[in-house]
């Protein structure tokens, strides 16, 4: 199909899509600006992939037929204004392993501001304990495109990013996923929220009368955007507001589920190992998706009950002296925080801060004021936090590194309360990424509990 395909970027989705062109029998080159991590290098070496690391070549790049862009590369980086101008296709790891696909497997992608990752976690958890082939990639785990070299499963549910969504044209969904839209990423899409709001829906490109599509019913953005497309399958809102004539709902206390043959399934939110409005809606979006490629929906429910969360969203981490420790480093923007303190039941000592990406914290105001007695504000600069809380008159302090920022915490923190990690910014100003993060806050919770 290809002559020659050069891949941008060489982090697990790159190594991926390289390992793939290379067992399709295609030239392949990989590329990429900076150093390529030790375990890829070798990676490479083994599967007999040239590469380069810390430059472009360009004429080795111009020269191919197919550019494979890691989501993390921008448009205005100068070697894709010379790819653009010369015409070459561009697409992303997630679109060229679906074109490479043989069997008949059906794929979930889910995607949303926030959420995303939950949503996801969660219906790979219900399919795979209700005995079903399932892969899970996309924006978490193992690469779409390395699963494909393999056996390919029965189903695939990806998380899909707005970045990865650019560059698909040809991928299809059975069940699409939508959450929810908040700004996000602006920076990436020349500051017009129109922009990234296209992204995301490019979710339900391609879908059938046979597909299923999955939206947040009280999404304010969604719901308008909607009246703009026509959406060729089957709907199942979630919603808290009302029982649809599909889908599911909850009141808070209960969620109701369709099952396809319109039965209605009921399950206690208490039974729940992930609490919050927002793991309501989650846990809903995971069981209509799963119900829709086939799952029993009581067995579904069972399911969900041994379910575990990923690192750094919501995650109990310790209980030190009547104070329990909660690492939500992945709440990198001010919508993420919103649900973390809706979900808090207790007093808070809120940990923020980091890299401001254009937050705008009028819409947490309230909820601060509620249940927030003391925030510390973590970053380099936090005139941001603070101009933004100084009108509540609760205590701000500052703090320039974890250590400082739990000694602070814990020392304001009363019995009863929660010292909840959630930033509401990005973390490149005093750590590597979010995970770095978390895992400092972790590692020096479990510490002073000793």
């Amino acid at each position: 199909m290809y002559k020659k395909v050069v891949i941008l970027g060489s982090g697990e989705s790159g190594v991926g899509a390289a390992l793939l062109s290379k067992a399709k029998g295609y030239d392949t080159f990989v590329s990429d600006s900076n150093l390529i991590a030790e375990k890829y290098v070798n990676e490479l070496l083994a599967a007999d992939i040239p590469f380069e690391q810390g430059l472009h070549t360009e004429d080795q790049i111009l020269s191919a037929n197919l550019i494979i862009k890691s989501p993390g590369i921008p448009e205005k980086a100068p070697i894709m204004k010379l790819i653009r101008a010369k015409g070459i296709e561009v697409i992303s790891e997630i679109e060229f392993a679906y074109r490479h696909i043989v069997g008949a497997c059906k794929i979930v992608a889910i995607t949303g501001s926030n959420g995303k990752t939950t949503t996801t976690l969660l219906t790979h958890h219900i399919l795979t304990t209700l005995g079903f082939s399932v892969g899970l990639g996309g924006n978490i785990g193992t690469s779409f495109a390395r699963q494909i070299i393999e056996e390919e499963k029965e189903i695939y549910v990806l998380e899909l990013s707005s970045f990865q969504l650019d560059d698909m044209s040809t991928f299809k969904a059975h069940v699409a996923v939508l959450l929810n839209i908040t700004p996000d990423h602006l920076d990436r899409y020349e500051y017009k929220f129109e922009n990234y709001v296209a992204s995301k829906f490019k979710i339900f490109q391609n879908l059938t009368p046979s597909d299923f599509y999955i939206t947040y019913s009280e999404d304010a953005v969604i719901e308008k955007t909607k009246s703009e497309y026509t959406i060729d399958a089957r709907y199942q809102p979630v919603s808290l507001t009302q029982l649809h004539s599909t889908g599911a709902y909850s009141d808070g206390k209960t969620i109701q589920v369709h099952g396809l043959d319109d039965t209605i399934i009921s399950c206690n939110v208490d039974t729940f190992p992930i609490s919050g409005k927002h793991n309501q809606l989650n846990v809903m979006a995971a069981m209509n998706a799963s119900i829709a490629i086939g799952a029993d929906p009581t067995k579904a429910f069972e399911a969900i009950k041994s379910f575990r969360n990923a690192p750094h969203r919501l995650e109990f981490v310790a209980s030190i002296y009547g104070v329990k420790y909660v690492n939500d480093s992945k709440a990198t923007n001010v919508d993420s925080v919103w649900y973390a303190l809706d979900s808090m039941q207790t007093p808070v000592v809120l940990i923020m801060g980091g890299v401001d990406k254009g937050n705008d914290y009028a819409q947490i105001t309230s909820l601060v004021k509620d249940k927030v007695h003391t925030i510390v504000a973590l970053g380099v600069d936090n005139s941001k936090v603070i101009s933004g809380f100084a009108p509540l008159q609760i205590e701000i302090k500052e703090a320039t590194s974890m250590v400082e920022a739990i000694r602070i915490a814990h020392d304001s923190a009363k019995k009863g309360d929660t010292i909840l990690l959630s930033p509401a910014c990005a973390s490149f100003d005093l750590f590597k990424n979010y995970e770095d993060r978390g895992n400092q806050f972790r590692k020096l919770v479990v510490e002073l509990a000793g």
